[in-house]
């Protein structure tokens, strides 16, 4: 890695300040900061702009750069809102690389009409649609969180320890839920589970009694709700116990905030699921270095940001330009072995072994260890709602 950090930064020199070099760095923040999962997402930037900010104040980025986050609004639900605050990151803010999106259908719409056009990394902290993995990419897009893939894998294992045989399930009706329920239903099946009914549902509506009709006539020990904690999946639950349908809810990844049990109460307790999350040593620094900060590092997809953001200029670091052409091949190098591990805090440690021609293995707030088409390989948290908060169970 020595000579390739070496031989870019000569190439620097003789193209006499190449972009790359001549301004600070930007990275973007695109996230729903407004949308079905807006409850989420300030957590999930305030843990990326803390990378960013431990970069920056190491002065030891490509010989001195400053960082700067520029946040963008994915709505998570919008492409084209989402395409729209892309290109302005990406054609007017002049962002080197970015860290999101979040959700899964405006990520791909974003990678297909404003990153590959333009030649920018992604690394997304939340995207889990299984569809990513095979999506055409130009080698430009990562993530820090697992696929569906494995998600349907691992709630079918949550679900079948608890002696539980028959579940309905909705889905919200985009490549998220899509994805997510056809690995679910595919796993569970597998295992000698039923699946009574696999139904969509909308966002953005006031009454899911039609819905919750359909889901109750179909039965179901358990209804599973592959949706979004601040929209259609928090109405088809309250619709549910409101009419007696169901009492207990299997709650993936979209589903686990804080504002799901603070908005149904106490009827949401025994209810359970999953997110991706890891009880590595990692976890338990960036959880400190978190709440000094001010905000909660435990939260669903905050440390992912974290090591999303940190993994872009780690990999700047190795490739010794801050052009996404060249990063775009250093991401997984630093994410994994061999090398040296980098935890939370040690940012600056990570860059001084780059710049000194040593290796990295980047491990980061949740473990990372990129695999295959550049997604993580995937750790989770059993939870459950136990008066009236998250508890974690166990990890998988």
């Amino acid at each position: 890695m020595r000579k390739y950090f070496l031989a870019a930064a000569a190439t620097a020199v003789l193209s006499n300040a190449p972009a790359a070099w001549a301004d600070d760095v930007k990275i973007g923040i695109i996230l729903g900061f407004t949308g079905p999962i807006e409850s989420l997402t300030p957590g999930m930037a305030m843990g990326a702009e803390l990378a960013i900010s431990e970069v920056s104040d190491s002065g030891m980025l490509l010989g001195g750069m400053t960082v700067s986050p520029v946040r963008g609004d994915s709505t998570c639900i919008d492409s084209a809102a989402a395409l729209a605050a892309a290109e302005r990151l990406i054609t007017a803010d002049k962002v080197n690389a970015i860290m999101g999106a979040d959700c899964s259908g405006v990520t791909g719409a974003i990678l297909q009409n404003a990153a590959r056009p333009n030649g920018i990394v992604m690394i997304s902290p939340s995207a889990t649609s299984p569809g990513l993995s095979t999506a055409e990419d130009d080698g430009l897009f990562f993530r820090t969180a697992p696929s569906d893939a494995r998600q349907g894998q691992v709630m079918t294992d949550v679900i079948m320890d608890r002696g539980i045989k028959s579940v309905a399930l909705t889905y919200t009706n985009n490549d998220y839920g899509k994805g997510l329920a056809d690995s679910f239903q595919a796993a569970f099946e597998a295992a000698g589970g039923e699946v009574t009914i696999n139904a969509p549902h909308e966002d953005g509506k006031g009454d899911y009694s039609a819905e919750v009709g359909a889901l109750a006539a179909a039965g179901g020990d358990v209804l599973v709700v592959a949706g979004y904690v601040d929209q259609g999946g928090r109405g088809i639950i309250q619709g549910s116990l409101d009419s007696g349908a169901f009492d207990t809810f299997v709650l993936p990844d979209g589903m686990i905030g804080e504002s799901l049990p603070a908005a149904i109460g106490p009827d949401l307790d025994g209810s359970f699921g999953q997110a991706p999350g890891t009880d590595s040593p990692g976890k338990a620094q960036f959880a400190d270095l978190a709440g000094a900060a001010g905000f909660d590092g435990n939260a669903p997809f905050v440390p992912e940001a974290y090591d999303a953001a940190a993994l872009l200029l780690l990999a700047m670091q190795a490739a010794g330009s801050s052009d996404s052409q060249m990063i775009k091949g250093t991401v997984m190098d630093v994410a994994n072995a061999p090398g040296e591990m980098i935890f939370p805090g040690e940012l600056a440690k990570g860059l001084k072994i780059l710049a000194d021609g040593g290796d990295i293995d980047y491990v980061g707030a949740s473990a990372v260890e990129l695999i295959g088409p550049g997604e993580s390989a995937g750790n989770y948290r059993e939870v459950e709602i136990r008066g009236g908060a998250i508890e974690t169970v166990r990890y998988r």
